[in-house]
């Protein structure tokens, strides 16, 4: 095997690795939901702060995804260490 084989299946390997990052998000913005559903369920007169609240800790948790995301693409679109 070549040099930049090596990369490039060191770097799909990588980029598996940090989508694998967007599977604590998702899990999280669930339960989330499911716990705003239920608090304005028990106290609907609390409705927009509830709802403010759980949607800027969704927003704050979306960050760690995407930023798997981010890291996969580039480890599969930039080589830095590609010699030609």
């Amino acid at each position: 095997m070549s040099d930049n084989a090596i990369i490039h299946a060191c770097s799909a390997i990588g980029a598996g690795l940090a989508v694998i990052a967007g599977i604590g998000p998702g899990v999280g913005q669930g339960i989330a939901a499911g716990h705003g559903a239920a608090a304005v369920g028990r106290n609907p007169g609390a409705k927009g702060d509830i709802m403010s609240t759980m949607l800027l800790g969704q927003a704050v948790a979306e960050t760690t995804g995407l930023y798997g995301l981010l890291v996969a693409l580039l480890l599969l679109f930039v080589h830095p260490l590609d010699i030609q």
